[in-house]
């Protein structure tokens, strides 16, 4: 969707509020010392991520969010929704987690909503994000209206669980399967939560952010990759 049609009533596209910083990066790729061969060990930026925007949203993101307001009821909506975000023309629904398959089943119900198909789940790991270190992010897809909009839930790494979605949308059938390999986002009630991708007695989840860079032992060939901070320097 281009700019012209998030546009707000003034012909103005809404911005996010401040961005929310959680942590500041040095350098790339987690390296640290002499094993940093990038070239980017200097590097220092914020890790920030957008705020919540305020409405009017524009085009059809506020009648989605009045139509979702009176499927569930103002004070539900309020207790379900954290923020809305919308991003370059985006709309990002922060849900908390306990509401999750109440504002999902909302979405994909209502006549006004319709958004029928979950293309899938992604994992995030935000290891500076304290209380809400792992995401879990859906895109839904209305068929029907020919709009799409993305659900985005947070769980802290002491306690990695969301609910499951796989009832609402059975295609999250392996997405929530990969996210829990990758991420250890426990998705409560997928009725077969097992790895799809590493062995069943993997340890670690190998797209988290603190998972090491090597030091991994690669199974049959008896090599083994040294971490960054034992691998040879060119500077």
């Amino acid at each position: 969707m281009d700019a012209a049609a998030t546009a707000g009533p003034e012909g103005t596209v809404p911005e996010p509020g401040d961005p929310e910083v959680i942590g500041v990066r040095h350098g790339m790729f987690g390296v640290r010392g002499t094993g940093d061969t990038s070239g980017y060990g200097g590097l220092v930026r914020p890790v920030s991520l957008p705020g919540g925007t305020q409405p009017p949203y524009g085009g059809w993101f506020d009648g989605a969010i009045a139509t979702l307001r009176a499927a569930l009821g103002p004070v539900a909506l309020e207790q379900a929704l954290e923020k809305v975000i919308v991003f370059r023309g985006e709309l990002t629904l922060h849900v908390h987690r306990a509401h999750l398959p109440l504002v999902a089943r909302a979405l994909r119900d209502d006549e006004g909503l319709r958004f029928e198909l979950c293309l899938g789940v992604n994992g995030v790991h935000y290891p500076d994000d304290a209380g809400r270190e792992l995401h879990a992010v859906y895109q839904l897809s209305s068929i029907t209206h020919g709009y799409r909009l993305r659900v985005e839930v947070a769980a802290p790494d002491a306690d990695p669980h969301i609910p499951s979605l796989f009832e609402i949308y059975p295609t999250t059938d392996w997405h929530e399967r990969e996210t829990y390999d990758f991420f250890g986002i426990v998705f409560d009630g997928h009725p077969s939560l097992t790895r799809i991708t590493m062995p069943d007695d993997w340890r670690g989840h190998p797209q988290r952010k603190d998972y090491p860079l090597g030091g991994i032992p690669v199974e049959y060939k008896g090599a083994r990759i040294p971490p960054p901070d034992q691998r040879r320097a060119y500077s």
